[in-house]
């Protein structure tokens, strides 16, 4: 036994000294390197910027060539002349290959065991796949941190950042590559996700506001589609967006306020419309639906769906949610009240006190006299006509007053901040053209990020690739 127990220590003393030997010369490398930059002078003449950020990049050159050669030095991912391929077929072993990968320490170069399959002629090296490296270049860690830049700045932006924050050279296009990838995995986990994952009671309210907004598109992704501009074609297309929320909180004023880390978002460049020979229900809706679910929306005690007047909105929340509330956003109501003003009074001050008028009798229920005063106008006037009629149209949306006396919110400010967050500031940016598959890939890395289910996907993700 004690032998057994000696024998162990020699051979780890052993393997342990190269070890030792590989440390102490790196550690000798990285010291040198600090006397070059440091030397004898006093601390008041060092440039300290360029003492760290040289002895970080020493010091990272340092761990990645122990990586390295640790790696390289285990041959384990060897086991047998053939494997099985995922073709179902026997993949016999050819030779180690070497290959350059770009980790968060900077570039490894990696000396794998390398199989092929003649049935399927595909070659594939199993710690590659063991890594997640499979089919490309890049570590998990860098993988990770693409994800990151890319969901939150333009991939020029997200090279750059990682040049300059983290040392790690990655290419603009390599970015867009990576992080759209990256995206789509996170839009197909979000259709498989559909599970509840609330932890405690739910509120005793929860709020689902609906909405969409316009995203610059490449030209081929709306050609042929009918739009606002001078020539008739659209130059966006739609994200619709989901968002789901509490409002048990209060302002100073006593109005409710959304509560802390309780909203959700998801959304997508989806149809919100459905044929009636459709066996399924439209791809947003499914959306929707899926977010309700887990968010425990229609078990809360009291739900409410708010939005502006688009049609889709109702139709989808009458056919999905019959028992909530329906609360047409009061702002935008406002925002067509003022609209109607200008039209009839221009810029000047009559139109701001006509509009304030019509802002009061809204938020007090006097409805006679707001729509009285639009009928007004109606006759001469096609947006106060339209106006009256979207106010005809959604009335029993309307009843801010019964709303207000039962602490509800009756604003889609959580949505509206919703649509510049998850969309507006990262999509909307002047130059940007995006593909219907590239945006909805960033939009689905926005959401997770926003609604915090990042770390969920990425350790499931994990584990994916550890089976």
């Amino acid at each position: 036994m004690g032998r057994c127990s000696a024998g162990g220590r020699g051979r780890g003393r052993g393997g342990g000294g190269k070890k030792t030997a590989l440390g102490e010369a790196l550690a000798h490398d990285l010291g040198d390197e600090i006397d070059r930059l440091v030397g004898r002078e006093a601390a008041v003449s060092i440039d300290f910027e360029a003492v760290e950020t040289a002895v970080r990049r020493q010091a990272l050159r340092f761990a990645a060539r122990v990586v390295e050669q640790r790696l390289n030095a285990d041959p384990s991912d060897f086991t047998g002349a053939s494997q099985p391929c995922a073709c179902g077929q026997q993949a016999r072993y050819v030779d180690r290959r070497a290959k350059s990968f770009q980790s968060a320490l900077g570039e490894l170069r990696l000396e794998r065991a390398y199989y092929y399959c003649a049935a399927c002629r595909q070659g594939f090296c199993p710690r590659d796949q063991q890594f997640g490296m499979e089919g490309g270049s890049l570590s998990p860690a860098v993988t990770r941190m693409i994800g990151t830049v890319g969901a939150a700045v333009s991939f020029q932006e997200g090279s750059e950042l990682l040049r300059e924050l983290a040392g790690v050279e990655v290419g603009a296009k390599q970015v867009e590559r990576t992080a759209e990838q990256l995206g789509a995995e996170v839009a197909e986990d979000e259709r498989q996700q559909a599970e509840a994952w609330r932890e405690g009671p739910l509120p005793p309210t929860l709020y689902l506001g609906l909405d969409g907004t316009g995203i610059p598109m490449r030209r081929e992704e709306v050609e042929g589609r009918a739009g606002k501009q001078a020539d008739g074609f659209a130059q966006t297309r739609e994200v619709k967006v989901c968002a789901i929320w509490s409002a048990e909180s209060r302002d100073a004023e006593g109005l409710p306020r959304r509560d802390e880390g309780s909203v959700s978002y998801s959304a997508a460049i989806e149809t919100a419309a459905r044929r009636d020979t459709d066996p399924q229900a439209a791809e947003f809706a499914q959306r929707v639906e899926r977010e309700a679910k887990r968010r425990g929306f229609s078990q809360a005690p009291r739900q409410v769906v708010i939005g502006d007047g688009a049609p889709w909105i109702w139709n989808m929340a009458e056919e999905l949610f019959p028992q909530a509330l329906q609360i047409v956003d009061r702002y935008h109501v406002k925002e067509h009240l003022s609209q109607v003003a200008k039209a009839l009074y221009g810029h000047d001050e009559a139109a701001h006190r006509w509009a304030q008028r019509r802002h009061q009798e809204l938020d007090s229920g006097h409805w006679r006299s707001l729509t009285r005063a639009l009928a007004h106008h109606a006759g001469r006037s096609a947006e106060a006509r339209n106006c009256l009629q979207y106010l005809e149209r959604n009335r029993h949306r309307m009843r801010y007053p019964e709303s207000h006396a039962q602490h509800l919110c009756t604003s889609s400010g959580v949505l509206e901040a919703g649509c510049k967050v998850v969309v507006g500031t990262r999509l909307k940016r002047s130059g940007m053209r995006w593909t219907v598959r590239g945006s909805n890939a960033i939009i689905a890395l926005r959401c997770y990020k926003l609604s915090g289910r990042f770390e969920d996907f990425w350790e499931r993700r994990a584990h994916e690739v550890e089976a």
